[in-house]
């Protein structure tokens, strides 16, 4: 057996509209394939012993035991990997529960489809199921607990901390996107320009100045002192000689901690003496170079927090501790305080283990204690300095009985500081009295407070500290998204996307779009390539200065790592036709069906889904579909453009060479074919079907008819606007046509073009891909043949993908051969050459199309010829000037 590929699936996708995280791994089982799990003796027992709680998987049975008995009944290592990797994931602390395993058509090709929390967990749980298996059939020792903490680990590592999950929750409680920008915890909430950015609980909108006065701990104290603000009497020491004479001045105890320290480290509570004061400067310097002595307040530890400049939730903290019994090591009390069913390995649970770290040692030191030292009976001794729950501090939440005088401190410290979100740290015997009158005082500010103990306190009530988070970036008013159109089809996506992206442009939107051209923000080329996938996608919903996005959303793209986005506004089909079929396993019209519909299922309730209803497979659409539909036809009389609009539906339909917008019993005309330069006078029927799915889809999100038609009469098919989608090139006797036409169906819609024009001799010079079908390839050369006159086929090694390049010329040639028209062929190897030999033997009014993937190189080359013969003209007939105009 091995391993073809793996890949992460982040949004909807052909498994699953709805779990849009999976790992999708390909596996060749070879020679397994002919054995099943109950042709291999003793291995449904090994893999039962390894894993016993592989019980718990109902599989298709629908009941616990299930998957274990269609183990013993027989099944393939496929499915047994899908099941072992989900439960790799389960076992190390991440939920996971959905899984699929498909045959891919080929001989012992098989796809392992299955959740996950995060990307490289999923993808080590992939290759560790892999392992397990194969072990597993060859009867070794296998280290499970290894896999299992190496899973954990990642775990810690990759995912959101508490305080950024929450917001991240409550954002998509909300239908607010989200998108990770790095590995870490910045945060994209929304699109386009109604984006906001996190990173933990600090908000795009936090002051800069205020991280920075609250980071230092000295410029806290002083603004709080100076405003009247209860804080701790200290001063700021530089060397270990002062240390004693400010401890001393302070008065004991004393707490000592860096300026320029955070989440507690560095530094000592309740020094007692000038020698441990010495020892806690060290500990402190090593995370600043100014160090802090101040008077150590008597009480509590409480956290205030102030969301949005108002109280949102206040927790009395305890630090990590445990409480002698008289007979048991310090050692001995950590570990059963551990055992604990609510603490876990890192925030897998409400509560984090106890670590012994070098705080834990340093605190044991100044005690005079060891690990191995017993307590007596009921003493307790706190294992670190802070109350933080990461390490092993628990809370309280004490939000409703908080003073109104210390309410309106915190918010007021809040403003002083100029933190919009914000943790305030106090000392205090208690909050339900005022601290000027129990002796408290604020000890710190925190620029980027954690949330995690007020959203699981061990006492009192939960708060969803996250809520006013949302309520402060997203008011009422501010929507969060931007509107997206997603265009997919076999054929005229690109010149679909971009005319539906220049009516909204010329209807006033910052467009941003992507395309197999590239992605444009606002009309300017910013990636080239075929960008059509669901990166690009992201790309644009990243840009804060785009308001309207048009994707244009590829078959290959969809299969990789599924859409882009959650749900668009528009979903747009033009057609499915035979076109990379045999590709990811989709092998029938069928499936590619099923997977270009995930654009149409992926929409908004009150959004639409925008149907070909001359087309069977994607009028078939609108039966999965939880939108709106509308529908556009070349047929105004077709039935089912009737049927819609008879219950009050939308339609775009074309009628005696006009553009016709139907909604209900009325009808508009947007505007007359011949007006419209994308039609060619009305001869390039494919594109009057692009034409009504892009005014259909810009009618329905309310653009105005009359801006519609200014933009269909504003858009031509040139190569600045469309490139390589009819592209005609006017020579002095004939014309080049440029095209991306590379499949059957648009070879024939171009075909039918070309042949309309009523030229002359008709050459196509044309290639194959590798990784299309011997059909497709075929049937690629016999529909060329019908149209043209002359086929000139040529080796596209760069397009090879793995394939013999000559074999493919073949195959197209065979085709050429097959068809009934006695068309010239001829095979010139490279592309070039069959250019320039096309150009030379070209008679007057002829008309030569280089179909071609080479589309901005190819561009070139014929503008530079024109350009020659442009000015091989002037100088004959000797014409002083020519605009620039005249020379595109």
């Amino acid at each position: 057996m091995k391993i073809l590929e793996k890949r992460a699936l982040r949004g909807p996708n052909y498994w699953s509209n709805l779990r849009h995280q999976l790992i999708v791994m390909r596996v060749d089982l070879e020679e397994m394939e002919k054995y099943p799990s109950n042709t291999i003796p003793g291995f449904p027992e090994r893999m039962e012993k390894l894993i016993p709680s592989l019980h718990e998987h109902r599989c298709s049975r629908g009941y616990e035991g299930g998957f274990l008995e269609r183990l013993r009944e027989g099944t393939w290592m496929g499915h047994v990997m899908e099941h072992v990797a989900l439960e790799l994931q389960i076992l190390s602390g991440m939920q996971c529960g959905f899984g699929r395993c498909t045959w891919d058509g080929e001989e012992g090709i098989y796809s392992v489809v299955f959740s996950y929390e995060e990307e490289r967990a999923g993808f080590y749980a992939a290759e560790a199921a892999f392992e397990i298996v194969r072990a597993m059939l060859a009867g070794k020792s296998y280290d499970l607990e290894k896999d299992i903490q190496t899973l954990r680990e990642i775990r810690e590592e990759e995912r959101f901390g508490p305080s950024t999950a929450s917001i991240v929750q409550e954002a998509r409680k909300r239908h607010i996107p989200v998108l990770r920008l790095n590995r870490y915890s910045l945060v994209q909430l929304g699109w386009g320009k109604y984006q906001q950015r996190i990173q933990a609980t600090v908000t795009g909108r936090t002051s800069s100045i205020g991280l920075e006065i609250a980071f230092d701990k000295e410029e806290t104290k002083n603004m709080l002192h100076n405003n009247g603000c209860p804080v701790p009497y200290g001063l700021v020491v530089h060397s270990a000689e002062e240390v004693e004479s400010a401890a001393i001045r302070v008065g004991f105890p004393v707490v000592v901690k860096p300026v320029d320290g955070h989440h507690g480290q560095g530094a000592t509570i309740n020094v007692q003496n000038p020698e441990n004061a010495l020892a806690a400067f060290e500990a402190a310097r090593e995370y600043s170079s100014r160090v802090i002595v101040e008077k150590c307040i008597k009480g509590s530890d409480f956290r205030l927090l102030v969301i949005n400049y108002k109280l949102a939730a206040a927790a009395k903290r305890v630090p990590a501790h445990v409480t002698g019994n008289g007979r048991s090591s310090i050692q001995e009390l950590i570990k059963e305080v551990n055992q604990d069913p609510r603490r876990g390995y890192g925030h897998e649970k409400m509560l984090t283990e106890i670590t012994v770290d070098d705080m834990t040692r340093r605190l044991l030191e100044l005690e005079g204690l060891s690990l191995d030292s017993v307590l007596p009976q009921g003493r307790v001794l706190y294992l670190k300095t802070t109350a933080n729950l990461s390490t092993g501090g628990v809370s309280e939440d004490v939000t409703d009985t908080v003073h109104s005088y210390n309410v309106f401190l915190a918010e007021r410290v809040a403003r002083i500081i100029d933190l919009d979100v914000c943790g305030i740290d106090v000392i205090a015997p208690s909050l339900t009295e005022p601290l000027s009158e129990t002796g408290g005082a604020i000890i710190e500010v925190n620029g980027a407070p954690g949330f995690r103990m007020h959203l699981s306190p061990v006492a009192g009530q939960p708060r969803n500290v996250a809520e006013p988070v949302l309520d402060m970036l997203f008011p009422l008013d501010h929507p969060g998204r931007i509107p997206i159109i997603s265009v997919t089809g076999t054929n005229g996506k690109t010149t679909t996307t971009r005319l539906i992206a220049h009516i909204m442009h010329m209807s006033g939107k910052k467009v941003g779009y992507t395309t197999t051209d590239g992605i444009y923000i606002q009309n300017r080329l910013l990636y080239k390539g075929d960008c059509s996938g669901p990166d690009s996608a992201r790309f644009v919903l990243r840009d804060p200065t785009v308001d309207y996005a048009v994707f244009e959303t590829a078959r290959g793209g969809m299969m990789r790592a599924g859409l882009g986005y959650d749900l668009s506004d528009v979903g747009v089909v033009t057609n499915v036709a035979s076109d990379h079929l045999g590709l990811y396993g989709i092998h029938t019209l069928e499936q590619l069906t099923r997977l270009k519909s995930l654009v149409a299922e992926n929409i908004q309730p009150l959004g639409y889904a925008v149907l070909n209803a001359d087309d069977d497979y994607v009028y078939s659409m609108q039966e999965n579909v939880s939108c709106n539909t509308a529908f556009f036809s070349m047929n105004a009389g077709n039935p089912r453009i009737k049927k819609h609009c008879a219950s009050g539906g939308t339609a775009a339909v074309y009628e005696e060479g006009n553009i016709i917008l139907r909604k209900g019993d009325w009808s508009m005309l947007v505007d007359r074919v011949i007006n419209i330069p994308l039609t060619y006078f009305g001869k390039a029927a494919f594109q009057v079907q692009n034409v009504l799915a892009a005014c259909l889809a810009a009618f329905i999100q309310e653009v105005k008819v009359e801006e519609i038609r200014l933009g269909l009469q504003t858009f031509a098919p040139s190569s600045a606007q469309l490139p390589g989608r009819m592209n005609i090139f006017e020579f002095e006797k004939f014309k080049v046509l440029i095209d991306y036409a590379h499949n059957p169906s648009s070879m024939e819609a171009m075909g039918r073009f070309v042949s309309s024009l009523g030229m002359g001799v008709s050459t196509a010079i044309l290639a194959g891909t590798g990784d299309r079908r011997d059909k497709d390839l075929h049937d690629y050369g016999r529909v060329a043949a019908e149209y043209f006159d002359r086929i000139i086929v040529w080796e596209d090694q760069d397009y090879a993908r793995g394939r013999d390049s000559m074999k493919v010329m073949q195959l197209i040639q065979e085709g050429v051969s097959s068809s009934s028209k006695n068309t010239r062929v001829l095979s010139i190897l490279d592309e070039d050459d069959a250019v320039d030999h096309a150009l030379q033997e070209a008679v007057p009014e002829a008309i030569i199309c280089i179909f071609t993937g080479r589309i901005e190189a190819m561009t070139a080359k014929i503008k530079s010829l024109r350009e020659k013969e442009l000015d091989l003209i002037i100088a004959r007939e000797d014409i002083p000037n020519i605009s620039p105009e005249l020379r595109m």
